[in-house]
């Protein structure tokens, strides 16, 4: 658990208590409560997330703005690399219009940003 008195602020409407255990998870168990949060909103037939990690992404965190998702991900290149993971990288993701009607996901890279002890 990371002790920084410049923690994140949950969304507004989130359960007291829900974000009260949050707090305590480790970054791995919030990983997994990410993961199942998400199958939960798809077995419920909600629109998915623009935020879908691709293979070899680890993301670290996700914060919603009105114009746009901030992310912050490592990326793991392949077995034999060494120097895995890289980053943690920031992105700024916003949901683009193409002609045909449908939106797509476009992740701008924005630099890399220190990692917290955990």
């Amino acid at each position: 658990m990371n002790d920084d008195p410049i923690a994140p602020t949950p969304p507004e409407g989130l359960p007291e208590q829900l974000v009260s255990d949050l707090n305590e998870l480790s970054p791995e168990e919030l990983r997994k409560t990410i993961i199942h949060a998400q199958e939960l909103l798809n077995f419920q037939d909600e629109v998915p997330s623009a935020i879908e990690p691709q293979s070899g992404d680890d993301i670290i965190q996700v914060t919603e703005h009105d114009s746009y998702t901030e992310v912050i991900k490592q990326v793991y290149c392949n077995e034999t690399c060494d120097d895995c993971p890289h980053g943690p990288y920031l992105y700024h993701v916003t949901q683009e219009p193409h002609p045909d009607g449908t939106t797509k996901a476009y992740w701008r890279f924005i630099g890399n940003v220190p990692l917290d002890d955990e």
